[in-house]
């Protein structure tokens, strides 16, 4: 893509009602923009980011034999009811309407009765299950105050599946598949190593659920580390790496010492539950056994906040000239800028990138080469190749990653090369 020919445009200052990091840098790169207070709409180079993110999310999720749908955003409120869940005293925050016939319909907050209400049309013995069924979809919630940029939004893009299984002990074995599906998501998109599994509360059969904390002064919770796993993130042997700090007091009587733990603010980038019979009770949602007895489904959930992991990889992946995207999510892989007047030279190595598949956007502008500079280090985008009058002299072209010093001269017949083995 030629810079020229995008519309947005990155800006010096942003906007003095946001805060957070990750909203001041991609409202400044030109990633995403506010429509309000806790709503914003994702411009084209946020929604590469996004794609790319939730490419990955899809490719984890299918390894483990997930199943992709798309749940409707419009839920029926009889649906709701059957859980309890349409009462605003038990769910507070939900975004409800009217239809022209009067029909109150609310819009999807979580998904749990969804799915639950569909699969009760299909399953009806055990050889329907298991089933590990998920979508990406948009989430509203109704929250008083909405703050933190894309961390927390009363509209936001998100993944959940659902695992539907015989009994306690198939949802197990499939809740450990997706622990490692869920580590595998966050190393590949660059933030494992500040990443940790921990304990926290809410499961509605078993003693805990589980989420994935990302260390962050930027974030809402408070995790406690211990010692000998520190600064190993998802790496660490122990898989229980960190409590969080709700269930501080319940679970301080099966550990060590609190001294033996290091407490730190944390980012929540996705979580996974035991759910059990809670949601298929209500729906009468069971299926008949070898026997012919009928039981009921046991299930699970298992959610990732995409726009929210796209703010927490800002959040920890950035200096203070802008983002460092990794190179997994990145809105492409290379930046080419043009410093020469006479574009004829750059026009040949774009197009020859565009020939061999690379993903590269080209800064064509007509803007100096501090604006240029300026920009590409706001933007983020993991390796830089620039032309010069100096690296044409040598026929070269300079290349430099974005978290690095280092420049390396490459002779522009070898640049193809050079990126794909790069």
């Amino acid at each position: 893509m030629k810079q020229s020919k995008l519309f947005t445009k990155t800006i010096k200052k942003a906007p003095k009602d946001e805060v957070s990091l990750n909203a001041q840098y991609l409202i400044r790169g030109g990633f995403i923009n506010k429509e309000m207070a806790g709503v914003y709409s994702y411009l084209p180079l946020g929604l590469r980011v996004l794609k790319n993110i939730e490419n990955i999310i899809r490719e984890e999720m299918n390894i483990v034999g997930g199943i992709e749908m798309k749940t409707s955003v419009m839920q029926d409120k009889e649906v709701w009811k059957k859980s309890n869940r349409w009462d605003d005293k038990v769910v507070n925050n939900w975004f409800k309407t009217r239809l022209k016939n009067n029909m109150e319909v609310g819009l999807s907050f979580t998904n749990e009765e969804t799915y639950s209400n569909i699969l009760k049309k299909y399953v009806n013995s055990y050889k329907d299950l298991p089933s590990y069924l998920y979508d990406f979809k948009e989430i509203f919630r109704n929250e008083a105050r909405s703050r933190s940029g894309i961390l927390r939004g009363r509209e936001f893009y998100w993944k959940a599946l659902y695992s539907f299984s015989k009994d306690e002990y198939e949802h197990n074995d499939f809740y450990e598949k997706m622990k490692m599906a869920y580590k595998k998501v966050f190393n590949r998109v660059g933030i494992g190593h500040l990443t940790y599994l921990t304990y926290a509360s809410g499961g509605t059969f078993s003693k805990y659920s589980h989420e994935f904390q990302t260390i962050c002064e930027a974030g809402e919770d408070t995790i406690y580390i211990h010692k000998d796993d520190y600064g190993k993130g998802l790496e660490t042997k122990q898989g229980q790496a960190a409590i969080n700090k709700e269930i501080w007091g319940e679970y301080s009587k099966e550990i060590d010492k609190i001294e033996d733990f290091k407490k730190k603010k944390a980012i929540e980038v996705g979580n996974i539950f035991t759910l059990g019979t809670k949601f298929s009770e209500p729906f009468n949602l069971k299926y008949k056994n070898k026997e012919g007895e009928d039981k009921m489904v046991f299930m699970g959930s298992y959610g990732i906040g995409l726009s929210r992991l796209m703010g927490a990889i800002v959040e920890v992946l950035n200096d203070n000239k802008g983002i460092i995207w990794p190179e997994s999510v990145a809105p492409f892989d290379i930046h080419l800028i043009n410093l020469i007047d006479d574009k004829k030279v750059a026009d040949k190595i774009y197009q020859n990138m565009i020939d061999n598949k690379v993903d590269v956007l080209y800064d064509d502008r007509d803007k100096t080469p501090g604006e240029k500079f300026a920009d590409a280090d706001l933007i983020g985008i993991p390796l830089r190749v620039v032309i010069s009058e100096k690296t044409l002299a040598k026929d070269s072209v300079e290349i430099k990653k974005r978290n690095s010093k280092e420049i390396e001269l490459i002779k522009i017949d070898k640049i193809i090369d050079k990126l794909k083995n790069a």
